[in-house]
């Protein structure tokens, strides 16, 4: 009989499948193969060379392809009689609001981000489904079970910040690789071909050029009558000698510090031209923009390779050089994708001139990609076992079998030879801002701050919010909407960028602001709090927000970790700890939970005192606390025992 109810339960199952990569292909061919017969699947990629090492579904000619679409194909030719739609498209679209949610029995997620993930649980609470969520990084994975008022939403224990450097190291004092390559991507990258009216240091000049005039020429700036190869020296001289001369003049800085080495083209080619191959037509002739290489061009193949100091300066000038022949209509939308093996190459050598500037040891374009990319190499076999699992707790859920639902994690036990973890899930936290509607607390400057502060740095990056609509008591201060005309969303926008206490509904310490997310049904309230000053390297934003416990970014300084208790970030300066698979043990905070059984308590933990309790945190991209994904990024975990 209770098979019958196990089967009869999977057969009836309108399942939903968010990620058709390193977990999903897994998760599709266990659920086809378990009997279930009516599967939804959401992916908005398309398939990469990369991903065929472990995304067993795909083949070379799939290349270019809907991974949704080419996985549902794949699976019906060995279950030909089941039901399976795929949707290539984001789950953050408009299409997939909280009905669509409402018509399946549970859903499994294979992301590979904090924001769909956030997302995902929010429409599941929402519309009442349980959530099954997962994550793998090499050999470590984990699957929890998230079920509205049962157990805590994915939400309930705050993301780890990512990792942050602050801007004086990035821009003046790097002393690990991981600074130039922050610095290569974040700042010269985004400064060469993103938007060109970003603020940075690159564009820094004398102070007594600076303070006689009123408009200081950019250097960045192409001049009309220069060609691509003296703009590119120039460049270079700029930010490799000029920008580390001035940083020397600060006599202060270096008392404790290697002095750094200015270098210019001319220290490099002695005054002789670039020895540029001439064939880049040749070498670069794609229609595929992100396969155009500066490699290739100057005849230089193994990634493996660490390049000389010659060597990486001709790939940054040749890459430069490449992105105004070949992608010139690109530049000023550019963002750095590790995908681009162009931008890689550029950001590479950029990072290893600096790296040499300040005696910092040269990395290969492999290991450089790597940082850059936040890049964690997946195992096949993780991937495999957490969709095992996946399916294992979706079963679960269908057959409402409460007491036996787990949260299991695939990791090596610290003191015993153990591969999988199963502990009980924890029951909601009372000040989650997501599902218990908590109030949150704000620390502001409410006489320098903008609205827009609270709308971008708060709203939609702290709190995840796509579509926000911010209230103070009656009156609307912000909204969004695809409904509201031309002269309203005007208006919002000119409120946006007045100062809190200056709006007409004046927002000053002890103002209530409502915020809700009506896509996502979500709504909280936020009380603020005036506050004069902030530490600029701890709290970067000049904002703190608490209530929901936010967790701690880690800040390095000078080879040191402090924590900021905004969980804040330095724009354009996160990039990934340089191992990123560390196992941390620290005390943490008590958490309501079921007995957990003795063997998953080590015996030799000197933190564990009494009944102590196993909580395993997942964070996003980069921390020394990675949060666990799809195998095609990493992210570190931490495991507090109580």
């Amino acid at each position: 009989m209770a098979s019958e109810n196990h089967f009869s339960a999977i057969k009836g199952a309108k399942v939903l499948m968010v990620g058709a990569g390193g977990i999903g292909c897994e998760l599709l061919k266990t659920l086809a193969l378990s009997g279930f017969q009516d599967i939804h699947i959401i992916d908005m990629d398309t398939i990469e060379v990369s991903n065929l090492n472990r995304q067993f579904l795909f083949r070379q000619s799939h290349v270019g392809q809907s991974k949704a679409k080419v996985a549902r194909d794949a699976v019906l030719k060995f279950r030909p009689h089941i039901s399976i739609t795929p949707y290539h498209a984001n789950v953050k679209g408009p299409d997939f609001d909280v009905d669509f949610f409402k018509q399946f029995n549970v859903v499994l997620n294979g992301l590979d981000n904090l924001d769909a993930r956030r997302h995902v649980n929010r429409l599941c609470l929402a519309a009442e489904v349980p959530l099954v969520e997962s994550g793998t990084t090499g050999f470590l994975g984990q699957v929890t079970v998230h079920i509205k008022g049962k157990t805590e939403c994915y939400e309930c224990q705050p993301k780890p910040a990512p990792k942050t450097y602050p801007v004086c190291t990035i821009t003046s004092t790097p002393s690990k690789f991981v600074h130039c390559i922050v610095w290569a991507k974040d700042l010269l990258f985004a400064k060469l071909f993103g938007d060109k009216n970003q603020e940075n240091d690159l564009n820094v000049r004398s102070g007594d050029a600076a303070s006689s005039s009123d408009h200081v020429e950019d250097v960045f700036e192409r001049k009309n009558d220069e060609d691509i190869e003296q703009y590119g020296r120039r460049i270079y001289d700029h930010v490799f000698g000029y920008n580390i001369g001035i940083a020397l003049s600060n006599e202060e800085t270096w008392k404790n510090r290697n002095r750094p080495k200015p270098i210019y083209y001319r220290d490099i080619f002695d005054n002789e031209p670039t020895q540029q191959n001439g064939n880049v037509d040749r070498n670069c002739a794609t229609n595929d923009p992100s396969s155009v290489s500066a490699m290739a061009s100057v005849g230089m193949k193994n990634p493996q390779d660490v390049w000389s100091l010659k060597e990486n300066s001709r790939i940054f000038l040749e890459a430069l050089k490449l992105f105004f022949m070949k992608r010139e209509k690109e530049i000023g939308n550019l963002t750095f994708d590790k995908d681009d093996q162009l931008a890689v190459e550029f950001v590479t050598a950029a990072a290893n001139i600096r790296a040499s500037s300040f005696g910092i040891a040269l990395h290969n374009l492999f290991e450089a990609k790597g940082i850059a990319g936040n890049i964690v190499h997946a195992v096949a076999t993780t991937n495999a076992i957490i969709a095992g699992l996946i399916v294992i707790e979706a079963i679960k859920v269908l057959k409402n079998d409460t007491k036996s639902y787990r949260m299991t994690y695939c990791l090596e036990h610290p003191s015993k030879k153990m591969l999988l973890m199963p502990v009980e899930p924890f029951e909601p936290n009372k000040s989650c801002y997501v599902c218990s509607e908590t109030p949150l607390s704000l620390e502001i400057n409410t006489n320098r701050a903008k609205l827009r502060d609270i709308i971008e740095k708060v709203v939609k990056s702290k709190l995840g919010m796509s579509s926000p609509s911010i209230m103070h008591g009656t009156e609307i201060l912000y909204e969004t909407g695809d409904d509201l005309d031309e002269d309203l969303l005007a208006s919002y926008a000119a409120k946006a960028d007045k100062v809190l206490s200056e709006l007409n509904c004046p927002v000053v310490g002890g103002t209530m602001l409502t915020v809700n997310d009506l896509y996502q049904e979500l709504r909280c309230n936020i009380n603020i709090k005036h506050r004069e000053e902030f530490d600029e390297e701890k709290e970067p934003d000049g904002i703190v927000l608490s209530g929901w416990t936010q967790a701690p970014s880690s800040v390095e300084n000078n080879g040191t970790k402090s924590v900021d208790n905004a969980g804040s970030t330095s724009e354009g300066s996160t990039m990934e700890a340089e191992k990123n698979d560390e196992i941390e043990i620290v005390p943490g905070k008590k958490r309501k939970l079921s007995e957990v059984s003795e063997d998953v308590i080590p015996s030799n933990a000197e933190e564990t005192k009494g009944k102590e309790k196993l909580e395993v945190l997942n964070g996003d991209d980069d921390d020394d606390l990675v949060m666990l994904d799809d195998g095609d990024s990493g992210a570190d975990k931490k495991i507090r025992y109580q």
